[in-house]
């Protein structure tokens, strides 16, 4: 608990907003809360935003290459709501006082985050469905736990997101079903990208609680409301059955459930490697920072035409 972080703060207004969060009680951006709590919330969703962005990248590069016209239109729908989900949750970060620009600059200069696993390449097709299944199967995991938290903008846009989520979901399943169940081929390539992916699918739910910064705090103010091992067990459980049926093996020879705890036992994360991405030096950092980099300035001119001479900056309503 950072407990120095709320020495300045009045500890009777500290004390009332707490028994709010405990009552569970949704905290609006008009209400009185510690600079603690404002300042974790625009960390975590912003960077949430970042990689609703980010994560469009990877996928979107396949939508002239998926298989068929029926895939393509698919795919193109659903990078499109990605990048629309990025909107609602810079929309909810705006409502604490930092601006969408402010935000995106942050995000190229490299100073704020986004998801570790959007730093790593689709090289084929199966790339793209395990993203679309798996990745965003840990997604829901985490988005429909933090949903029911303590701000009420972030969990008003997650309540939307989720339900979008839940049809990106069944489009990946639906599309690593058809590689898992065709041609020897189309097997061993799904095979492939889950030997390729499943240490980065290992980091997505952020360090182990061990080590992890900012749980304490997160959740104790009901800013996340599972840990991120909690939530690595649920993905675990809810998906490594599904993946076996389907004839498909997890690159993970510690992988077994023990039948006493019900808990998931595998290999420890390289959290070394996890450190080193998140800081930059994945395979694709510098790649995804550039493409935004660039959209950037090539939308410049479009944000400044609407604009009028005298408009003011009006933070969005919750």
């Amino acid at each position: 608990m950072k407990a120095t972080a709320l020495t300045d703060e009045d500890p009777v207004k500290l004390a009332e907003f707490e028994a709010r969060i405990d009552r569970g009680e949704k905290i609006e951006p008009s209400d009185w809360m510690p600079q603690l709590y404002r300042k974790q919330l625009i960390r975590m969703i912003e960077q949430h935003a970042h990689s609703e962005i980010i994560g469009a990248l990877p996928e979107g590069t396949w939508i002239t290459r998926a298989p068929g016209f029926k895939r393509k239109l698919a795919l193109m729908a659903k990078v499109q709501d990605e990048v629309g989900h990025a909107q609602l949750l810079y929309s909810a970060a705006e409502t604490l006082g930092k601006s969408r620009e402010d935000m995106i600059a942050d995000l190229i200069n490299g100073k704020s985050k986004y998801s570790n696993i959007f730093n790593y390449p689709a090289f084929t097709w199966a790339d793209s469905c395990f993203i679309s299944w798996l990745v965003d199967a840990g997604a829901i995991v985490n988005q429909i736990a933090n949903s029911k938290g303590s701000y009420g903008p972030y969990c008003r846009a997650l309540e939307r997101i989720c339900a979008e989520e839940s049809f990106h979901l069944k489009y990946g399943h639906h599309c690593v079903i058809h590689l898992a169940t065709g041609t020897k081929v189309q097997r061993e390539m799904m095979q492939a990208a889950f030997n390729r992916w499943w240490a980065p699918m290992m980091h997505f739910f952020g360090p182990s609680d061990k080590i992890s910064v900012h749980s304490e705090i997160l959740m104790r103010w009901k800013v996340k409301m599972s840990s991120n091992d909690e939530c690595r067990q649920q993905f675990l459980d809810m998906y490594v059955p599904k993946i076996w049926e389907l004839g498909l093996t997890v690159p993970d020879d510690k992988l077994r459930k023990d039948p006493e705890t019900g808990q998931w036992e595998f290999t420890e994360p390289d959290w070394e490697e996890f450190k080193r991405v998140i800081n930059g030096d994945g395979p694709c950092n510098k790649e995804r920072l550039a493409v935004r980099r660039v959209a950037e300035e090539r939308g410049a001119w479009v944000r400044q035409a609407l604009l009028a001479p005298k408009t003011k900056y009006v933070a969005p309503l919750a």
